[in-house]
């Protein structure tokens, strides 16, 4: 459908069809946020209706937008709830309908699919508008520019928008951007940014630099975004805070997760205990392959935490009960869903304790060729895990965000220009 105008309307009746073309969904809007100066406000996802839920589907997932219904990429989807977040603009609910001047009203809204060969993307391109005649019956219509009506998308804050186009970027990225800007625009993004979106760019900082990024924020605000952290990284900048602001937000924090940071506090930061998470997926020796594979399919999971099942007796959250072995993704895709993990249990996986150095640690994982190796105490519970990620962030060592100012700058050109 490239170059042809797509109406919101027609849209908003489609069915949402995962990757096989199986029904599974409808869409019931479009969200928008407002490009940069003379861009044209672009789709950034879809809310649709799947299992009595309204959720958003990003529009980098869909794979193709046609007459038969809206179709993803993959057969998985998020079903956590649909939250409308500053600087978006929900096109059936916001903007169709919306009187324009006088006399007139929004009735539609055309947009134009674009693609660069890889990724594909919607952006409005017309608006339609409809207006009522006393001595007529039916409406007239006219279709204008989106330019002639571009307060219909606008944000409230320059700095809304510019968090509301930054969304869909992967926060690495983000944190590129984000470094460009001087020291006041990051503060305003920081504060249009939702609390988990902040707490994703944040793990994608230096320490000192997260540090200057929140300083402007009130201490609710910040429990709502440090909550949202690894724990990992949120011991790391907790342990670069003075002692008394980090004893201030201990105390606010809610008493489960202040027990996990502090804990990790007082690892050595050099130690596998210093670079472990206690994000696990753990289960007991009597749960099924099957129960193992929905757990390891929360999008929440990074790869490498997702890799492999921790089975252990309980308690079944760190520290554990004794720790039994791992379970490895691909021996559950072998085996029968009621099998249970004692069986599946892998042989002579290695374990590391948690005041061991990261040397010994790199060697483990250079030996083993593992995505994830447990830590384990003296009583043999287990306490966490060292992922790939923590030990190549480890290995490159603390400069290494700063090594790429240069990119940084390439990316504020690249966006600044566009």
């Amino acid at each position: 459908m490239g170059g042809e105008l797509i109406y919101a309307f027609r849209v908003m009746r489609l069915p949402l069809l995962d990757a096989g073309g199986a029904e599974i969904g409808k869409i019931e809007d479009l969200v928008v946020v407002p490009g940069r100066t003379g861009q044209p406000p672009r789709v950034t996802g879809f809310v649709a209706s799947s299992q009595r839920r309204r959720i958003f589907v990003n529009a980098a997932r869909i794979a193709e937008l046609d007459a038969d219904g809206v179709r993803l990429r993959s057969w998985d989807i998020d079903l956590n709830p649909f939250k409308p977040r500053p600087g978006e603009t929900l096109i059936g609910k916001q903007v169709i309908d919306q009187q324009v001047g006088s006399g007139e009203r929004v009735s539609d809204i055309g947009l134009i699919e674009k693609t660069d060969g890889r990724t594909t993307r919607w952006e409005v391109a017309k608006v339609r508008l409809a207006s009522r005649h006393t001595l007529r019956r039916r409406p007239s219509y006219r279709l204008v520019e989106w330019t002639e009506v571009a307060r219909l998308f606008a944000a409230n804050t320059a700095m809304e928008a510019e968090a509301a186009r930054l969304r869909d970027m992967h926060p690495s990225d983000v944190a590129h951007i984000v470094r460009t800007m001087p020291i006041a625009q990051r503060r305003q993004l920081a504060e249009s940014m939702d609390d988990e979106r902040l707490a994703d760019v944040l793990e994608e900082l230096p320490e000192n630099e997260q540090l200057r990024l929140i300083e402007g924020l009130d201490l609710d605000r910040l429990i709502g975004v440090l909550e949202e952290m690894e724990y990992d990284d949120l011991a790391d900048l907790l342990g670069e805070m003075p002692r008394q602001q980090r004893a201030a937000i201990l105390e606010a924090m809610d008493d489960d997760e202040a027990e996990v940071v502090t804990r990790l506090l007082s690892y050595e930061e050099s130690t596998a205990g210093g670079m472990m998470t206690p994000e696990l997926v753990i289960l007991g020796p009597g749960s099924t392959v099957a129960e193992a594979l929905a757990e390891i399919r929360h999008p929440d999971w990074t790869p490498s935490i997702a890799s492999q099942i921790f089975v252990t007796q309980a308690p079944f959250k760190p520290p554990t009960g004794k720790h039994l072995g791992v379970v490895f993704m691909q021996r559950l895709l072998r085996e029968p869903p009621g099998m249970e993990l004692r069986h599946c249990i892998a042989e002579n996986v290695p374990t590391v304790a948690p005041d061991i150095d990261d040397r010994a640690v790199f060697e483990e994982f250079a030996s083993y060729d593992m995505l994830a190796i447990a830590v384990v105490d003296e009583a043999g519970r287990l306490l966490g895990a060292v992922s790939v990620d923590d030990v190549v962030d480890r290995m490159l060592g603390a400069g290494w965000r700063l090594r790429h100012r240069r990119q940084d700058r390439a990316v504020g050109e690249v966006v600044g220009g566009s």
